[in-house]
Protein backbone atom coordinates (compact mmCIF):
# COMPACT_ATOMS: atom_id res chain seq x y z
CA UNK A 1 0.00 0.00 0.00
CA UNK A 2 1.25 3.89 -0.62
CA UNK A 3 2.77 5.04 2.52
CA UNK A 4 1.70 8.90 2.29
CA UNK A 5 2.65 11.59 4.89
CA UNK A 6 -0.81 13.21 5.29
CA UNK A 7 -4.22 11.37 5.73
CA UNK A 8 -6.16 11.71 2.90
CA UNK A 9 -9.08 13.19 4.93
CA UNK A 10 -7.74 16.16 5.27
CA UNK A 11 -9.06 18.70 3.31
CA UNK A 12 -6.29 20.39 0.40
CA UNK A 13 -4.26 23.12 1.22
CA UNK A 14 -4.01 24.58 -2.29
CA UNK A 15 -7.18 23.86 -4.33
CA UNK A 16 -7.71 23.05 -8.33
CA UNK A 17 -5.46 21.33 -10.52
CA UNK A 18 -1.65 22.76 -10.04
CA UNK A 19 1.27 21.54 -11.14
CA UNK A 20 4.55 23.80 -9.76
CA UNK A 21 4.85 26.29 -12.83
CA UNK A 22 1.13 27.23 -12.79
CA UNK A 23 1.65 27.96 -9.08
CA UNK A 24 4.26 30.39 -9.76
CA UNK A 25 2.27 31.88 -12.42
CA UNK A 26 -0.57 33.05 -10.41
CA UNK A 27 0.93 34.60 -7.43
CA UNK A 28 3.96 36.02 -9.62
CA UNK A 29 1.66 37.36 -12.28
CA UNK A 30 0.27 40.17 -10.23
CA UNK A 31 3.39 41.21 -9.65
CA UNK A 32 4.40 41.24 -13.00
CA UNK A 33 1.23 43.21 -13.78
CA UNK A 34 0.49 46.96 -13.93
CA UNK A 35 -1.83 47.70 -10.94
CA UNK A 36 -5.35 48.26 -11.43
CA UNK A 37 -7.26 51.29 -10.61
CA UNK A 38 -8.23 49.77 -6.89
CA UNK A 39 -5.00 50.06 -6.50
CA UNK A 40 -3.94 53.63 -6.90
CA UNK A 41 -7.51 54.36 -5.32
CA UNK A 42 -6.73 52.66 -2.32
CA UNK A 43 -2.76 54.16 -2.58
CA UNK A 44 -3.43 57.38 -2.41
CA UNK A 45 -6.80 57.30 0.49
CA UNK A 46 -3.16 55.74 2.50
CA UNK A 47 -0.85 58.38 1.44
CA UNK A 48 -3.71 61.32 2.23
CA UNK A 49 -4.49 59.41 5.95
CA UNK A 50 -0.10 59.34 6.69
CA UNK A 51 0.23 63.12 5.19
CA UNK A 52 -2.43 64.01 7.65
CA UNK A 53 -0.87 62.37 10.57
CA UNK A 54 2.46 63.75 9.71
CA UNK A 55 0.67 66.88 10.12
CA UNK A 56 -1.24 66.32 13.24
CA UNK A 57 2.42 65.12 14.67
CA UNK A 58 4.00 68.17 13.59
CA UNK A 59 1.37 70.28 15.37
CA UNK A 60 2.00 68.21 18.65
CA UNK A 61 5.72 69.12 18.23
CA UNK A 62 5.28 72.41 17.59
CA UNK A 63 3.17 73.19 20.65
CA UNK A 64 4.39 70.45 22.96
CA UNK A 65 1.92 67.72 24.35
CA UNK A 66 -0.28 70.21 25.72
CA UNK A 67 -2.73 70.03 22.67
CA UNK A 68 -3.70 66.42 23.60
CA UNK A 69 -6.36 65.85 25.95
CA UNK A 70 -4.00 64.63 28.48
CA UNK A 71 -4.34 65.82 32.02
CA UNK A 72 -3.54 65.93 35.47
CA UNK A 73 -5.34 62.69 36.20
CA UNK A 74 -5.01 61.02 32.93
CA UNK A 75 -1.64 61.12 31.39
CA UNK A 76 -1.73 58.12 29.17
CA UNK A 77 -4.82 58.15 26.62
CA UNK A 78 -5.10 57.65 23.13
CA UNK A 79 -1.38 57.69 22.31
CA UNK A 80 -0.47 54.73 24.66
CA UNK A 81 -3.79 53.08 23.91
CA UNK A 82 -2.95 52.82 20.33
CA UNK A 83 1.04 51.91 21.21
CA UNK A 84 0.24 48.54 22.99
CA UNK A 85 -2.99 48.45 20.05
CA UNK A 86 -0.43 48.28 17.12
CA UNK A 87 2.10 46.18 19.39
CA UNK A 88 -0.97 43.61 19.74
CA UNK A 89 -1.37 43.34 16.45
CA UNK A 90 2.49 42.46 15.20
CA UNK A 91 2.13 39.27 17.07
CA UNK A 92 0.47 36.93 14.28
CA UNK A 93 3.13 36.99 11.82
CA UNK A 94 5.61 35.96 14.19
CA UNK A 95 3.15 33.30 15.77
CA UNK A 96 2.19 31.95 12.43
CA UNK A 97 5.54 32.18 11.34
CA UNK A 98 7.64 30.94 13.75
CA UNK A 99 5.71 28.67 16.22
CA UNK A 100 3.97 27.15 13.54
CA UNK A 101 7.06 26.04 11.97
CA UNK A 102 8.56 24.20 14.21
CA UNK A 103 5.52 22.88 15.24
CA UNK A 104 5.17 21.39 11.44
CA UNK A 105 1.86 23.07 10.43
CA UNK A 106 1.31 22.89 6.69
CA UNK A 107 -1.46 25.50 6.64
CA UNK A 108 0.52 28.53 7.80
CA UNK A 109 1.73 28.30 3.98
CA UNK A 110 -0.68 30.05 2.41
CA UNK A 111 -0.98 33.11 5.18
CA UNK A 112 2.60 33.52 6.75
CA UNK A 113 4.39 36.16 4.12
CA UNK A 114 1.49 38.19 4.38
CA UNK A 115 1.33 37.93 8.56
CA UNK A 116 5.22 38.57 8.69
CA UNK A 117 4.52 41.31 6.19
CA UNK A 118 2.13 43.14 8.82
CA UNK A 119 3.56 42.29 11.82
CA UNK A 120 6.91 44.71 10.60
CA UNK A 121 4.35 47.53 9.38
CA UNK A 122 2.47 47.20 12.59
CA UNK A 123 5.61 47.15 14.54
CA UNK A 124 7.26 50.45 12.69
CA UNK A 125 3.28 52.25 13.26
CA UNK A 126 3.39 51.18 17.29
CA UNK A 127 7.18 52.23 17.73
CA UNK A 128 6.39 55.92 17.18
CA UNK A 129 3.64 56.48 19.74
CA UNK A 130 6.10 56.54 22.79
CA UNK A 131 8.60 58.67 21.07
CA UNK A 132 6.30 61.47 20.39
CA UNK A 133 4.60 60.44 23.75
CA UNK A 134 8.19 62.25 25.39
CA UNK A 135 7.33 65.56 24.43
CA UNK A 136 10.77 66.89 23.77
CA UNK A 137 11.37 64.37 20.90
CA UNK A 138 15.14 65.48 19.94
CA UNK A 139 16.08 63.99 23.89
CA UNK A 140 14.82 60.29 22.56
CA UNK A 141 18.14 59.25 21.79
CA UNK A 142 17.98 59.55 26.05
CA UNK A 143 16.23 56.46 26.29
CA UNK A 144 19.50 54.44 24.47
CA UNK A 145 21.62 53.19 26.87
CA UNK A 146 25.11 53.59 25.23
CA UNK A 147 28.66 54.96 26.48
CA UNK A 148 28.36 58.62 26.44
CA UNK A 149 29.87 62.12 27.49
CA UNK A 150 26.59 62.76 30.15
CA UNK A 151 28.87 61.47 32.67
CA UNK A 152 26.85 59.40 35.41
CA UNK A 153 23.50 60.08 33.46
CA UNK A 154 22.50 56.26 32.59
CA UNK A 155 19.04 55.10 31.32
CA UNK A 156 16.77 53.81 34.51
CA UNK A 157 17.28 49.87 34.34
CA UNK A 158 15.00 49.43 36.73
CA UNK A 159 11.56 50.82 34.36
CA UNK A 160 8.89 48.88 32.05
CA UNK A 161 9.27 51.64 29.51
CA UNK A 162 13.14 51.14 28.89
CA UNK A 163 12.33 46.99 28.87
CA UNK A 164 9.90 48.19 25.79
CA UNK A 165 12.51 49.96 23.41
CA UNK A 166 15.03 46.89 24.22
CA UNK A 167 11.99 44.53 23.41
CA UNK A 168 10.22 46.53 20.09
CA UNK A 169 14.09 47.29 18.78
CA UNK A 170 14.68 43.25 18.78
CA UNK A 171 11.08 41.71 18.04
CA UNK A 172 11.39 44.14 15.02
CA UNK A 173 14.79 43.15 14.21
CA UNK A 174 14.14 39.75 14.38
CA UNK A 175 10.97 39.63 12.45
CA UNK A 176 12.49 41.79 9.64
CA UNK A 177 15.12 39.16 9.11
CA UNK A 178 12.43 36.59 9.31
CA UNK A 179 10.64 38.28 6.45
CA UNK A 180 13.18 38.61 4.15
CA UNK A 181 15.01 35.63 4.57
CA UNK A 182 12.44 34.21 3.54
CA UNK A 183 12.06 36.19 0.32
CA UNK A 184 15.16 35.30 -1.13
CA UNK A 185 13.97 32.84 -3.65
CA UNK A 186 11.30 34.54 -3.95
CA UNK A 187 12.58 37.36 -5.06
CA UNK A 188 15.28 35.08 -7.36
CA UNK A 189 11.67 33.64 -9.06
CA UNK A 190 11.14 37.20 -10.22
CA UNK A 191 14.53 38.33 -11.00
CA UNK A 192 14.49 35.10 -13.41
CA UNK A 193 11.53 36.14 -14.91
CA UNK A 194 12.06 40.23 -15.45
CA UNK A 195 11.47 41.24 -18.93
CA UNK A 196 13.54 45.04 -18.29
CA UNK A 197 16.74 45.51 -17.08
CA UNK A 198 15.89 47.88 -14.04
CA UNK A 199 13.62 44.78 -12.41
CA UNK A 200 16.29 42.40 -13.20
CA UNK A 201 18.80 44.29 -11.71
CA UNK A 202 16.59 45.37 -8.65
CA UNK A 203 15.11 42.13 -7.81
CA UNK A 204 18.66 40.79 -8.38
CA UNK A 205 20.23 42.44 -5.86
CA UNK A 206 17.32 42.24 -3.55
CA UNK A 207 17.98 38.13 -4.27
CA UNK A 208 21.24 38.36 -2.65
CA UNK A 209 22.94 35.96 -5.52
CA UNK A 210 20.08 33.09 -4.71
CA UNK A 211 20.63 30.18 -7.35
CA UNK A 212 19.06 27.14 -5.66
CA UNK A 213 21.53 24.99 -5.30
CA UNK A 214 21.31 22.59 -2.39
CA UNK A 215 24.00 24.23 -0.25
CA UNK A 216 21.22 27.69 -0.54
CA UNK A 217 18.49 25.82 0.62
CA UNK A 218 20.11 23.57 3.13
CA UNK A 219 21.15 26.70 4.47
CA UNK A 220 18.28 28.76 4.27
CA UNK A 221 16.45 25.92 5.69
CA UNK A 222 18.35 25.90 8.64
CA UNK A 223 18.51 29.85 9.30
CA UNK A 224 14.66 29.58 9.07
CA UNK A 225 14.25 27.27 12.20
CA UNK A 226 17.34 28.92 14.04
CA UNK A 227 15.18 32.23 13.39
CA UNK A 228 11.90 30.54 14.66
CA UNK A 229 13.43 29.42 17.53
CA UNK A 230 14.68 33.05 18.39
CA UNK A 231 11.12 34.46 17.62
CA UNK A 232 9.29 32.43 19.56
CA UNK A 233 10.29 34.05 23.18
CA UNK A 234 10.17 37.25 21.42
CA UNK A 235 6.26 36.63 20.73
CA UNK A 236 5.69 35.78 24.32
CA UNK A 237 8.16 38.45 25.81
CA UNK A 238 7.56 41.51 23.87
CA UNK A 239 3.69 41.97 25.17
CA UNK A 240 4.71 40.30 28.58
CA UNK A 241 7.21 43.21 28.63
CA UNK A 242 4.82 45.72 27.47
CA UNK A 243 2.01 44.28 30.33
CA UNK A 244 4.35 45.35 32.79
CA UNK A 245 4.38 48.83 31.93
CA UNK A 246 1.12 48.46 33.97
CA UNK A 247 1.39 45.59 36.28
CA UNK A 248 4.77 47.03 37.93
CA UNK A 249 2.55 50.18 39.39
CA UNK A 250 0.48 50.63 41.90
CA UNK A 251 -2.50 51.54 40.52
CA UNK A 252 -6.09 49.98 41.04
CA UNK A 253 -6.73 47.93 38.12
CA UNK A 254 -3.27 47.98 36.80
CA UNK A 255 -1.65 46.20 39.42
CA UNK A 256 -2.25 42.50 38.75
CA UNK A 257 -0.04 39.55 37.70
CA UNK A 258 -2.64 38.24 35.50
CA UNK A 259 -1.33 41.24 32.74
CA UNK A 260 1.49 39.02 31.25
CA UNK A 261 -0.36 36.02 30.18
CA UNK A 262 -3.66 37.67 29.50
CA UNK A 263 -2.07 40.75 26.98
CA UNK A 264 -0.08 37.84 25.12
CA UNK A 265 -3.44 35.98 24.37
CA UNK A 266 -5.17 39.20 23.76
CA UNK A 267 -2.13 40.14 20.98
CA UNK A 268 -2.80 36.88 19.47
CA UNK A 269 -6.55 37.05 19.18
CA UNK A 270 -6.37 41.07 17.90
CA UNK A 271 -3.19 39.92 15.35
CA UNK A 272 -5.01 36.73 13.97
CA UNK A 273 -8.02 38.82 13.11
CA UNK A 274 -5.98 41.65 11.41
CA UNK A 275 -4.33 38.62 9.41
CA UNK A 276 -8.41 37.52 8.27
CA UNK A 277 -9.25 41.26 7.46
CA UNK A 278 -6.01 41.63 5.02
CA UNK A 279 -6.23 38.33 3.54
CA UNK A 280 -9.97 38.36 2.74
CA UNK A 281 -9.50 41.55 0.93
CA UNK A 282 -6.16 40.46 -1.05
CA UNK A 283 -7.29 37.33 -1.89
CA UNK A 284 -10.34 38.46 -3.64
CA UNK A 285 -8.16 41.35 -5.14
CA UNK A 286 -5.38 39.41 -6.16
CA UNK A 287 -7.12 36.49 -7.01
CA UNK A 288 -5.74 34.27 -4.83
CA UNK A 289 -8.71 32.28 -3.94
CA UNK A 290 -6.70 28.59 -4.69
CA UNK A 291 -3.86 29.42 -1.83
CA UNK A 292 -5.65 31.08 0.96
CA UNK A 293 -8.70 28.87 1.07
CA UNK A 294 -11.30 28.24 3.39
CA UNK A 295 -9.60 25.89 5.39
CA UNK A 296 -6.99 28.74 5.88
CA UNK A 297 -9.45 30.90 7.18
CA UNK A 298 -11.54 28.04 9.12
CA UNK A 299 -8.12 27.48 11.16
CA UNK A 300 -7.53 30.84 11.88
CA UNK A 301 -10.62 31.26 13.31
CA UNK A 302 -10.26 28.39 15.39
CA UNK A 303 -7.68 30.51 16.87
CA UNK A 304 -9.07 33.25 17.16
CA UNK A 305 -12.16 31.63 19.20
CA UNK A 306 -9.47 30.23 21.63
CA UNK A 307 -7.61 33.12 22.04
CA UNK A 308 -10.51 35.23 22.81
CA UNK A 309 -12.29 32.56 25.49
CA UNK A 310 -9.14 33.00 27.10
CA UNK A 311 -9.29 36.99 27.21
CA UNK A 312 -12.62 36.15 28.44
CA UNK A 313 -11.52 34.16 31.24
CA UNK A 314 -8.99 36.90 32.07
CA UNK A 315 -11.72 39.60 32.83
CA UNK A 316 -14.03 37.41 34.74
CA UNK A 317 -10.49 36.86 36.75
CA UNK A 318 -9.76 40.79 37.20
CA UNK A 319 -13.51 41.32 38.19
CA UNK A 320 -13.30 38.21 41.27
CA UNK A 321 -10.16 39.57 42.24
CA UNK A 322 -11.17 42.70 42.44
CA UNK A 323 -14.18 41.33 44.56
CA UNK A 324 -12.13 38.57 46.54
CA UNK A 325 -8.75 40.43 47.49
CA UNK A 326 -11.21 42.81 49.78
CA UNK A 327 -9.03 46.34 48.54
CA UNK A 328 -12.03 49.01 48.85
CA UNK A 329 -9.88 50.64 45.76
CA UNK A 330 -9.24 47.70 43.27
CA UNK A 331 -13.24 46.83 44.03
CA UNK A 332 -13.93 50.40 43.11
CA UNK A 333 -12.01 51.01 40.00
CA UNK A 334 -13.80 47.72 38.88
CA UNK A 335 -16.98 47.92 40.18
CA UNK A 336 -17.86 51.28 40.24
CA UNK A 337 -15.62 53.03 37.63
CA UNK A 338 -15.13 50.62 34.78
CA UNK A 339 -18.39 48.84 34.90
CA UNK A 340 -20.60 51.49 36.00
CA UNK A 341 -19.32 55.28 35.76
CA UNK A 342 -19.11 58.08 33.16
CA UNK A 343 -16.78 55.59 31.00
CA UNK A 344 -19.05 52.71 31.46
CA UNK A 345 -19.93 52.21 27.97
CA UNK A 346 -15.81 51.46 26.59
CA UNK A 347 -16.40 48.37 29.08
CA UNK A 348 -19.32 47.20 28.15
CA UNK A 349 -18.19 47.93 24.17
CA UNK A 350 -14.93 45.85 25.06
CA UNK A 351 -16.89 42.87 26.87
CA UNK A 352 -19.45 42.38 23.97
CA UNK A 353 -16.98 42.78 20.85
CA UNK A 354 -14.20 40.36 22.86
CA UNK A 355 -15.65 37.85 24.73
CA UNK A 356 -19.26 37.52 23.09
CA UNK A 357 -19.13 37.74 19.82
CA UNK A 358 -16.00 35.62 18.83
CA UNK A 359 -18.38 32.19 20.49
CA UNK A 360 -19.98 32.28 16.90
CA UNK A 361 -16.93 30.72 15.62
CA UNK A 362 -18.01 27.61 17.34
CA UNK A 363 -20.33 26.56 14.54
CA UNK A 364 -18.21 25.11 11.50
CA UNK A 365 -20.22 27.06 9.16
CA UNK A 366 -19.75 30.38 10.07
CA UNK A 367 -16.62 29.58 10.95
CA UNK A 368 -16.27 28.91 7.13
CA UNK A 369 -18.39 31.68 5.77
CA UNK A 370 -16.38 34.46 4.26
CA UNK A 371 -18.80 37.94 4.70
CA UNK A 372 -18.73 36.42 8.64
CA UNK A 373 -15.21 36.32 9.16
CA UNK A 374 -14.63 39.42 7.89
CA UNK A 375 -17.21 41.19 10.08
CA UNK A 376 -15.76 39.57 13.01
CA UNK A 377 -12.48 40.42 12.25
CA UNK A 378 -12.93 43.94 12.26
CA UNK A 379 -15.13 43.72 15.77
CA UNK A 380 -12.41 41.70 17.51
CA UNK A 381 -9.65 44.29 16.39
CA UNK A 382 -12.50 47.30 17.58
CA UNK A 383 -12.89 45.58 20.76
CA UNK A 384 -8.87 44.64 21.31
CA UNK A 385 -8.68 48.74 20.90
CA UNK A 386 -10.98 49.20 23.49
CA UNK A 387 -9.63 46.86 26.19
CA UNK A 388 -6.55 48.94 25.91
CA UNK A 389 -8.74 51.71 26.38
CA UNK A 390 -10.37 50.64 29.42
CA UNK A 391 -7.43 49.86 30.77
CA UNK A 392 -5.22 52.99 30.53
CA UNK A 393 -8.37 55.30 30.48
CA UNK A 394 -11.13 53.91 33.05
CA UNK A 395 -7.96 52.92 35.66
CA UNK A 396 -6.64 56.86 35.65
CA UNK A 397 -10.03 58.60 35.34
CA UNK A 398 -10.93 58.56 38.77
CA UNK A 399 -7.92 59.00 41.32
CA UNK A 400 -7.76 59.05 45.37
CA UNK A 401 -8.82 62.50 45.81
CA UNK A 402 -12.07 63.21 44.56
CA UNK A 403 -10.83 66.71 43.61
CA UNK A 404 -8.53 65.47 40.99
CA UNK A 405 -11.28 63.65 38.97
CA UNK A 406 -11.29 64.03 35.32
CA UNK A 407 -12.95 62.53 32.39
CA UNK A 408 -10.92 62.19 28.79
CA UNK A 409 -11.84 62.60 25.25
CA UNK A 410 -9.07 62.88 22.36
CA UNK A 411 -8.24 66.05 20.57
CA UNK A 412 -7.71 66.18 17.10
CA UNK A 413 -3.85 65.98 17.06
CA UNK A 414 -4.70 62.31 18.91
CA UNK A 415 -6.67 61.40 16.26
CA UNK A 416 -5.21 62.54 13.29
CA UNK A 417 -1.43 60.46 14.41
CA UNK A 418 -3.79 57.43 15.16
CA UNK A 419 -5.00 57.71 11.61
CA UNK A 420 -1.73 58.60 10.08
CA UNK A 421 -0.38 55.34 11.12
CA UNK A 422 -3.18 53.49 9.72
CA UNK A 423 -2.38 55.86 6.30
CA UNK A 424 1.86 54.48 6.88
CA UNK A 425 0.66 50.85 7.68
CA UNK A 426 -1.61 50.66 4.44
CA UNK A 427 0.67 52.50 2.24
CA UNK A 428 3.41 50.02 2.83
CA UNK A 429 0.77 46.88 2.45
CA UNK A 430 -0.08 48.32 -0.76
CA UNK A 431 3.47 48.45 -2.01
CA UNK A 432 4.24 45.19 -0.27
CA UNK A 433 1.35 43.85 -2.58
CA UNK A 434 1.62 44.90 -5.81
CA UNK A 435 5.99 44.14 -5.60
CA UNK A 436 6.50 41.31 -3.21
CA UNK A 437 4.95 38.12 -3.74
CA UNK A 438 1.77 38.37 -1.19
CA UNK A 439 2.51 34.20 -0.57
CA UNK A 440 5.79 32.44 -0.26
CA UNK A 441 5.69 30.85 -3.48
CA UNK A 442 8.83 28.20 -2.44
CA UNK A 443 7.01 27.04 0.78
CA UNK A 444 3.82 26.40 -1.21
CA UNK A 445 5.56 24.30 -3.63
CA UNK A 446 7.06 22.39 -0.77
CA UNK A 447 3.59 21.41 -0.14
CA UNK A 448 1.87 20.77 -3.30
CA UNK A 449 2.47 17.15 -2.92
CA UNK A 450 1.18 16.43 -0.21
CA UNK A 451 -1.43 18.70 0.23
CA UNK A 452 -2.40 20.06 -3.10
CA UNK A 453 -5.92 18.98 -4.75
CA UNK A 454 -5.46 17.59 -7.38
CA UNK A 455 -2.45 15.25 -6.03
CA UNK A 456 -4.49 14.48 -2.87
CA UNK A 457 -7.26 12.91 -5.28
CA UNK A 458 -4.62 11.08 -7.10
CA UNK A 459 -3.70 9.66 -3.37
CA UNK A 460 -7.45 8.79 -3.02
CA UNK A 461 -7.49 6.67 -5.90
CA UNK A 462 -4.29 4.79 -5.81
CA UNK A 463 -5.18 3.78 -2.29
CA UNK A 464 -8.96 2.46 -3.46
CA UNK A 465 -7.03 1.03 -6.02
CA UNK A 466 -4.75 -0.38 -3.48
CA UNK A 467 -7.68 -1.55 -1.10
CA UNK A 468 -9.01 -2.78 -4.29
CA UNK A 469 -6.40 -5.14 -5.26
CA UNK A 470 -5.98 -6.57 -1.28
CA UNK A 471 -9.06 -7.36 -1.57
CA UNK A 472 -9.40 -9.36 -4.29
CA UNK A 473 -5.81 -11.24 -3.35
CA UNK A 474 -7.56 -11.99 0.07
CA UNK A 475 -10.27 -13.77 -1.66
CA UNK A 476 -8.42 -15.11 -4.33
CA UNK A 477 -6.42 -16.58 -1.39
Amino acid sequence: MHLKYESTLREPLVDGVKDYHQVTEDIIGPIEAKPGKLWYIGLIISISLLLFGAFSVFWEVYFGTGVWNLNKTVGWGWDITNFVWWVGIGHAGTLISAILLLFRQGWRTGVNRAAEAMTIFAVMCAGQFPIWHMGRVWMAFFVLPYPNTRGPLWVNFNSPLLWDVFAISTYFTVSLLFWYSGLLPDFATVRDRAKTKLRKLLYGIAAFGWTGSTKHWQRHESLSLVLAGLSTPLVLSVHTIVSFDFATSVIPGWHTTIFPPYFVAGAIFSGFAMVQTLLIITRKILGLEEYITIGHIDAMNRVIVLTGSIVGVAYLTELFMAWYSGVQYEFDAFYKFRAAGPMGWSYYIMMTCNVVSPQIFWFRKLRRNIMVTFIMSIIVNIGMWFERFVIICSSLYRDYLPSSWSYYRPSWPEVGFYLGTFGLFFTCYFFFAKYFPVIAVAEIKSILKTSGQNFKEKMVKHEEEDLEKFAHDQAHH
